[in-house]
């Protein structure tokens, strides 16, 4: 039996029949409890046999009597299903870890359990999925912990089984779901990041985000894809960095006057060949000079979770104090004739420096540092496997650092000795041009005493391929790439990403924007789901629309009529200012006449008269999807040449008025592409180069209108103006052609349009198409005005506009 790397059993050929009598000659045949174990079994299996001997020592040394029996009852069970050697191979391996993680008690009903499930899986097609579960239930119930999080856990499990189970002819499960396996096989690892309830959120999203696309589902499962890692850091726990970013840029300028930005390192990778995976980040000091000085960006991990009684925010404080020490205490040193084990040490030496003087500068952070440092203790290395340098090196930092901790070794001991004689005293540095002074000093000397260090200790282990690793990480400590210089650049100093060159044309367009969608089945958004390109559209010919325009001129002129009245004509006073434009008169005489009868006057006698401006900001949004293209009903026109008369009128108008309008239009071809076209800034006249725009319109694809309205109304909430109104123009419903579901993009866009209401956007939709009345009703409201006659469209919008900013 063996193990291969997509974490799949392989068999051994072996013959197809087999005794399930033991062989005399075999080593274990006169064992009383293995062969009572082998008749319980009673496998005929031959995969089975080379391996039970070691399974059945370590279930009869972990497990009760009765656990025992139960063992040997489910091996039993599982190898008459028919379905191969591999779920009871999987079973005499991993059940003894779940007894353990659960103990006795509840071990027996998590059998119950779980047999139940195995024997659901046999008779579904999905019988290949059970090696998968019971090589997963060992490190899952070790994290759970409990029965009863584990049963949640299996029945999630089955519930996703029953819901992606595929059929043929929609009668009868036929077809495996196409993401069960990968989803046990991560298990394990996700709840190492999530909760429970998050992973099970995590689940059900792409259940559903998928249940029509096998392929794509089985690569969010086996976390492959962008969204499987968009939901997974949505619902992960801890602390974000955004959340304590600025209480540590707080912290860092009060107790150091050091401004630093602080940039997230992400804690999970992804990979093509093992997808998404949880990864030990070290804070990076990254140093760039200028014209102005030195500035400092300060690397540190993305999430944080409390640990060893340590808050997150504390660790988070940790990393920075000891970056902002070596901003302050260490000097770079020129590694070019050093070896990398030199280098090591050099790194050990000064973190240590660093860390003694934080505790001696701030006693409060003793607490905090030693209880992160590692749980070290010595001679945990074997020296005739393993290079224990790394070892060696964590020993003697904590013999520094913990006063308690003791060693044994007299060359350790002599090296702790030599070192703090060599720092005491160096605590109290404050002043700032002693501490540059002294720190290059003592940054040297630390570094030939730790390039002696190395010399003196050196051990024959040290040359052995295999590194001992174990608790030789201080995880507040940084990669140090600081604190080397090379004269002579080489492959491994290379710390920094090669500059790319960035394409000319690249420099014209914007990257996409990633927006979330609202999934009203599960009551939540699907975070990163849509890309929005957005883009200048090509100009046209600016004399089309003004011969569009001409067509209306008399349409014009009442206009300008409308536009006259509404035109601004009053003015506001202002009254009983100290410092106003000008007297009061009224005020002053009655002021006048309470100082001659000997009462106190009033001193504020002075007003403010400014003439009424309009304030308003309109976003226009034009649904440019292929229906376009259509003639409008009792027209020669296309419903695209009515609506860019209606645009244009209405941009004129607004001209006249000064109000500030933007126009942009939208198609979009599935989530991943969708196109919003620019045609008019706010800070843009009325000129020929938007005309140019206008004119140049082509429909296209389908209406993904939420992410529009989402993307259209960045800008306009950004405006200072008193009215804001966004303005809708469609002829269709939300719809693409990746959505299978009719209900799904009308709910996410009634979504957009109830948030941006409660943010004091007035967002109105003018429908062109009677036949989808109800669904612009249950998306807008009653804010939408429907056209029943294309002819008068311009007329129509114009007047709305009026009517919504009377």
């Amino acid at each position: 039996m063996t193990w291969t790397s997509d974490k799949a059993w392989t068999m051994p050929s072996m013959p197809a029949e087999a005794d399930p009598t033991p062989n005399p000659n075999s080593p274990w045949a006169h064992d009383t409890q293995v062969l009572a174990g082998w008749q319980a079994l009673d496998c005929a299996l031959p995969a089975v046999r080379p391996v039970f001997e070691a399974c059945a020592h370590e279930a009869i040394a972990r497990l009760s009597p009765a656990s025992l029996q139960a063992f040997w009852q489910g091996g039993r069970q599982l190898g008459k299903l028919g379905r191969g050697a591999a779920p009871v191979l999987a079973w005499l391996t991993y059940w003894p870890e779940v007894v353990e993680a659960l103990g006795e008690s509840d071990a027996e009903q998590a059998f119950e359990v779980v047999m139940a499930l195995l024997l659901r899986m046999n008779k579904s097609p999905n019988s290949a999925a059970m090696t998968h579960l019971l090589t997963s239930l060992g490190p899952v119930a070790q994290r759970l912990g409990g029965l009863s999080v584990l049963q949640a856990y299996l029945h999630t499990v089955g519930h996703f089984m029953d819901r992606t189970t595929g059929s043929i002819h929609g009668r009868q499960a036929t077809l495996p779901s196409a993401g069960l396996p990968e989803l046990l096989l991560q298990a394990p690892r996700l709840l190492q990041t999530l909760s429970l309830s998050g992973w099970q959120a995590w689940v059900d999203f792409g259940a559903r985000a998928y249940a029509h696309h096998p392929p794509q589902k089985e690569d969010y499962f086996a976390l492959r894809s962008p969204d499987s890692l968009a939901v997974l850091q949505r619902e992960r726990h801890g602390t974000l960095l955004r959340d304590a970013e600025r209480t540590l840029s707080l912290s860092l300028q009060a107790m150091w006057q050091l401004q630093a930005h602080v940039l997230p390192l992400p804690t999970a990778q992804m990979s093509e060949e093992h997808g998404v995976q949880a990864v030990s980040v070290l804070p990076c000091l990254l140093l760039e000079s200028t014209d102005k000085g030195t500035s400092y960006a300060m690397g540190l991990p993305d999430v944080l979770d409390a640990r060893d009684g340590v808050s997150a925010l504390d660790r988070y404080r940790l990393m920075l104090m000891h970056m902002a020490g070596h901003i302050q205490w260490s000097t770079p040193c020129i590694a070019d004739n050093w070896s990398p084990m030199q280098r090591l040490a050099v790194e050990w030496f000064e973190d240590t420096r660093i860390d003694w003087i934080l505790m001696r500068t701030w006693p409060g952070l003793r607490q905090n540092l030693l209880a992160l440092y590692p749980p070290v203790q010595e001679g945990g290395c074997n020296e005739a496997t393993h290079a224990c340098v790394l070892h060696r090196l964590s020993v003697w930092s904590r013999s520094v650092l913990d006063e308690r901790f003791e060693v044994q070794d007299p060359q350790l001991r002599e090296w702790r000795d030599r070192f703090m004689a060599l720092v005491d005293g160096q605590g109290q540095g404050t002043d700032a041009e002693q501490g540059v002074v002294t720190g290059q000093v003592r940054t040297a000397q630390v570094a030939q005493l730790a390039l002696q260090f190395v010399a003196r200790t050196r051990r024959p282990s040290d040359a052995q391929a295999q590194v001992h690793f174990e608790h030789t990480q201080v995880d507040w400590r940084d990669d140090n790439r600081h604190l080397w210089q090379f004269i002579e650049n080489g492959d491994e100093e290379d710390t920094a990403p090669s500059p790319t060159r960035v394409a000319d044309e690249e420099l014209h367009s914007l990257p996409p924007q990633l927006y979330p969608e609202w999934d009203y089945l599960a009551g939540s958004e699907r975070p990163d789901w849509v890309r929005v390109f957005e883009y200048l559209h090509p100009p046209g010919h600016a004399a089309d629309i003004d011969q569009l325009l001409l067509r209306h001129a008399a349409l014009s002129k009442r206009l300008q009529r409308l536009l006259d009245q509404l035109k601004p004509q009053g003015r506001t006073r202002e009254r009983h200012l100290e410092n106003g434009s000008e007297l009061d008169l009224d005020v002053a005489l009655a002021a006048h006449i309470d100082l001659k009868t000997g009462h106190i006057p009033s001193h504020r006698v002075e007003q403010h008269i400014k003439p009424v401006e309009r304030d308003v900001s309109v976003q226009l949004v034009m649904d440019l999807s292929a229906s376009l293209n259509e003639k409008a009903p009792g027209s020669d026109q296309t419903v695209l040449q009515i609506s860019q008369e209606s645009v244009a009128l209405l941009a004129w108008a607004l001209h006249q008025l000064g109000d500030a309008l933007a126009i942009g239009g939208f198609h979009s071809n599935t989530r991943h592409d969708v196109r919003y076209m620019h045609i008019k800034g706010f800070e843009e006249p009325w000129a020929d180069p938007v005309k140019a725009r206008l004119a140049a319109l082509e429909p296209a694809y389908s209406t993904r209108m939420g992410v529009a309205i989402r993307h259209a109304a960045r800008t306009l909430i950004k405006r200072k103006s008193t009215k804001k109104i966004l303005l809708v123009l469609t002829d269709g419903e939300p719809s693409d052609v990746d959505v299978t579901d009719p209900n799904y993009l009308m709910h996410d866009a009634r979504q957009v349009v109830h948030s941006l209401q409660s943010q004091g956007v007035f967002v109105w939709c003018i429908q062109l198409h009677p036949a989808h009345e109800a669904s612009v009703r249950h998306v807008f409201g009653d804010h939408f005005t429907l056209v029943d006659r294309m002819a008068q469209l311009p007329e129509t919008l114009a007047s709305l506009f009026f009517k919504l900013t009377r």
